[in-house]
């Protein structure tokens, strides 16, 4: 796995974050070009962190709380409300941009960092790192599954035994919404020379990319790392119109030697 595989994702998210952060982090049509009220927005990532512990408590993981990342944090909207949950949070993201505006927007908590990685993988942590490793609205975005599946085994790594993996993923696009018509036309018009203010502003266009895998491959992906499944739930967080699943699993406590 090489960085070229990242770079231009890397780009298509630092122009996200200069032309409509929130709405790229969380689209919402009434939000659009940049009318996302900063406190509603992080209401929002509250009420998501609020369903997760619900969802996390009646599996009884993870043991403790200590330490919780946030992959693809964006500005924070759910480090924020893991960082209310747990002793220490970390926010992680590809975009630097992002990553400054996490840490001008939330200056006044303590107990949280930002960090930003546009490496191929997540060793700027250590192995059984964190009690709980969650991620939604982030995996569908990167450019391929082979990448998704890349970083799914990656935040295993990091998970403490005895702890948990909770993330989110399509599991299904249908062919018209797989073909990305306004991603496609900002490239091109992008490598134009177009104004990339104007490309999204007039034009409605933006470098968003959405990416699947289905249910069954997930599902083996899991077992196949030596984690147990706990549960798979359907969910909205890919919109109206998209299959989506958010997968729980457990890292197995270490035998006794």
């Amino acid at each position: 796995m090489t960085k070229d595989g990242l770079a231009s994702h890397r780009i298509d998210w630092e122009d996200l974050a200069e032309l409509d952060p929130l709405w790229s982090i969380l689209t919402c049509p009434e939000a659009r070009y940049n009318q996302w009220d900063k406190d509603e927005f992080f209401r929002t990532g509250e009420e998501d962190i609020q369903s997760l512990i619900k969802n996390v408590d009646r599996l009884g993981l993870p043991l403790s709380r200590s330490q919780a990342p946030d992959f693809g944090c964006g500005v924070g909207r759910l480090t924020r409300a893991l960082a209310k949950r747990f002793q220490r949070c970390c926010g992680v993201d590809i975009s630097e941009k992002m990553v400054s505006m996490a840490r001008e927007l939330n200056a006044s908590f303590p107990n949280y960092e930002f960090l930003s990685n546009d490496r191929p993988d997540l060793l700027i942590f250590p192995s059984d790192s964190f009690d709980l490793v969650y991620t939604a609205r982030v995996l569908q975005h990167l450019p391929n599954p082979s990448l998704v599946e890349h970083f799914i085994g990656e935040l295993y790594r990091v998970v403490r035994p005895e702890g948990l993996l909770a993330f989110q993923l399509p599991s299904y696009i249908d062919l018209r919404h797989r073909l990305q018509p306004r991603r496609r036309l900002y490239q091109i018009l992008k490598r134009l020379g177009g104004s990339k203010v104007a490309l999204y502003q007039k034009m409605g266009v933006f470098p968003m990319r959405m990416t699947f895998i289905r249910e069954k491959d997930v599902v083996s992906l899991i077992n196949g790392v030596g984690a147990k499944l706990l549960k798979v739930e359907a969910d909205s967080l890919a919109g109206p119109m998209i299959e989506s699943r958010t997968y729980y699993a457990a890292k197995p406590a270490r035998a006794e030697a």
